[in-house]
């Protein structure tokens, strides 16, 4: 037998450092070859680390919510295996690793665990015990559509109905460490409301025409296909009018004190997923059709709750869109996703009577409320930029033209 010290290796794009987002073994458990052992956070992305050889597991580097250095010891296993080639990025010494106690993980050898950090987030607010969910992956990994099917009707017994009884009084409290995403998260939000004064700006839009138009355009599509949500007007819109405000479409360096224009649209979409606010990116959108964008929405979305993106699809948007359109709500104060300068909140479509040319008329308006970062968009700026939204998004037709 011999020790085999497993160091953080380099997760992408110049990442000089990682937290621990989740301990999926602990100090004897027993894994294989390939096992998941840990998830690591960096920026807004988890990453699932494997065991590299198989054994048992000696030491660990930290609990959740520590950062690790590249090239550090993060985990320490006893093994017979042949050390396997280490990563290039993980060459760097570092202090040895001390034992230390670990997050409850699975139990050791068959009985273990095996499934994604986000899934494990669905379970824990679903309070699903993973172990009672039967796993159809490789060697008996648990997948989004089988926890999806666990909590289906017929899935997994309904727990007993609780006797009625007479309100009772509750004391205690829960302590919860904020770690993983919820720190970035928070540290980010922190930064942008204390860094940005945040300008914001809210206009009812009629959305009358347009949403006659995408029904239109949705009862031509073959049965199965996937039909247009009005967020894809709404991008293309904003895509067409950052032309006319290219001061929307920026970011701000502040190490340098430079405002960097872009000429590219990349649209961020605040995605809401199990973990926390993610943004995912479409690239290029003034390069998209209105199909191709609607695509793009899609399949960034899907990716960023399904905790498959990569790196570089959580990063580089040059200007983001956030809806909480389901949800109802007049008017928000969305903050902006630093380093941009502006954001754009969509609310709910509401039918309203409204006063056309004297007379009184149903039609679905909808609120947009942006936010602008008032050292770099003017006022007066900020607002012609949501009234030229306005505009396309009232007469849709002027979406499409050159």
């Amino acid at each position: 037998m011999s020790e085999y010290t497993f160091k953080l290796p380099d997760l992408g794009e110049g990442t000089v450092e990682a937290e621990i987002a989740e301990w999926m073994v602990k100090v004897g458990d027993l894994v294989t070859e390939e096992d998941p052992i840990c998830a690591m956070l960096t920026d807004k992305a988890a990453v699932e680390l494997t065991a590299p050889v198989g054994g048992r597991v000696l030491a660990v580097a930290g609990v959740e919510g520590d950062m690790v250095t590249v090239g550090a010891p993060l985990i320490v296993f006893e093994t017979d295996a042949a050390a396997p080639a280490a990563p290039a990025a993980a060459q760097t010494e570092a202090a040895a690793v001390t034992p230390a106690a670990a997050a409850p993980a699975g139990a050791a050898g068959p009985g273990k665990v095996m499934t994604s950090p986000s899934i494990r987030a669905r379970a824990r607010e679903a309070g699903i015990d993973l172990a009672r969910v039967p796993g159809s992956g490789p060697r008996g990994r648990i997948l989004k559509s089988d926890l999806e099917a666990f909590v289906s009707p017929g899935g997994a017994p309904a727990p007993a109905a609780a006797p009625a009884s007479t309100p009772q009084k509750r004391s205690g409290t829960t302590e919860i460490k904020v770690i993983g995403l919820r720190r970035k998260i928070a540290e980010r939000m922190a930064a942008a409301a204390s860094e940005i004064p945040h300008f914001s700006y809210v206009e009812e839009v009629d959305m009358t025409a347009l949403e006659s138009l995408r029904q239109h355009l949705n009862d031509g599509k073959a049965p199965g296909e996937d039909k247009l949500t009005p967020l894809a007007f709404l991008g293309l819109a904003m895509v067409r009018v950052l032309r006319e405000f290219p001061q929307c479409n920026a970011h701000y360096d502040k190490e340098r004190n430079v405002l960097i224009r872009h000429a590219a649209v990349h649209l961020g979409i605040a995605t809401q997923t199990a973990d926390g606010l993610k943004v995912p990116v479409v690239r290029h959108a003034e390069a998209l059709t209105l199909d191709g964008l609607a695509a793009e929405i899609r399949r960034v979305s899907a990716a960023a709750r399904d905790n498959t993106a990569g790196r570089e699809e959580l990063s580089g948007s040059t200007i983001t869109i956030t809806s909480l359109g389901k949800l109802g709500g007049i008017a928000s104060t969305p903050i902006i996703n630093q380093p941009e300068v502006g954001i754009v909140g969509v609310n709910k479509m509401v039918e309203r009577p409204m006063v056309i040319q004297g007379r009184v008329e149903v039609r679905t308006m909808m609120n947009l409320s942006s936010s602008f970062d008032h050292r770099f968009v003017d006022g007066y700026d900020g607002a012609a930029m949501v009234q030229a939204l306005k505009e396309l998004m009232e007469q849709p037709a002027l979406i499409f033209m050159p």
